[in-house]
């Protein structure tokens, strides 16, 4: 599908239907609007490329998913309120941030994999090499570019691939918890998780449901992290679910 402008040229993305959206949907770090392709067809929607990935291009300062709520939210005037925003993984936690900031724009959400909370049993520490050289840095020991070599070394595939102003973005947002945003929402929230989610347990959605104020969690066996691909017919009955609510 032929790629659209949208934002004064700012963003770009992929557009469905021809009445004004009324779905707007947000991808994962890493990828791109095509995730929600088998999701949105026959639907007015959007589906974006969020700023640094696909055609859109990188924020021009490191900031976290509240930045990039502000860089999206121009979306949301273009489109037939209140809106349905689906969220998958990076770009759920930037849905929370405009639903918490925008509620008369947003009508319901729909949120797969994103990392809402941190874990309840983090994973284990960095390296031990990795956690010298950070304190050798913080004594002023070792230089930056000592410390960056171990980030490059020790740090996750998302953050090898990433760079400049992208990489510090990801440290910054790895590191958010969305408590304040979730009990803020007013709209109804849809979760839906693979059981088998090793990026986002399933746990994470659990406890955010208790904080949201009109939540349903539904959890589907055998799917991975990627439900926008590997389930999209259960995300979209999700989507419709919300949009027949909001009829």
């Amino acid at each position: 599908m032929a790629l659209t402008s949208f934002a004064d040229g700012s963003l770009f993305g992929t557009r469905f239907g021809d009445d004004p959206p009324r779905v707007v949907a947000l991808h994962g770090w890493g990828r791109d609007h095509r995730d929600f392709d088998r999701c949105l067809a026959g639907l007015n929607a959007v589906s974006i490329d969020l700023p640094g990935f696909g055609a859109s291009p990188a924020p021009p300062q490191p900031g976290g998913a509240a930045l990039y709520a502000d860089l999206i939210s121009p979306i949301l005037d273009s489109c037939e309120p209140p809106v349905v925003l689906v969220g998958h993984s990076f770009g759920g936690r930037v849905a929370v941030h405009l639903a918490e900031r925008r509620p008369a724009a947003v009508g319901g959400l729909v949120l797969t994999g994103v990392p809402l909370l941190h874990r309840a049993h983090r994973k284990g520490k960095p390296a031990l090499r990795f956690q010298l050289g950070r304190t050798l840095h913080r004594w002023g020991l070792v230089g930056d570019s000592y410390l960056e070599g171990l980030r490059d070394k020790y740090g996750s595939s998302d953050y090898r691939a990433a760079s400049g102003v992208m990489r510090d973005i990801l440290v910054t947002v790895v590191n958010e918890s969305y408590e304040q945003q979730l009990r803020a929402i007013s709209a109804p929230v849809d979760l839906v998780w693979g059981d088998d989610d090793d990026a986002a347990p399933p746990e994470i959605a659990a406890r955010a449901e208790a904080l949201l104020t009109d939540a349903r969690l539904t959890i589907l066996g055998g799917v991975d992290h990627f439900v926008p691909s590997t389930a999209p017919t259960a995300l979209r009955e999700a989507i419709d679910r919300r949009l027949d609510a909001l009829a």
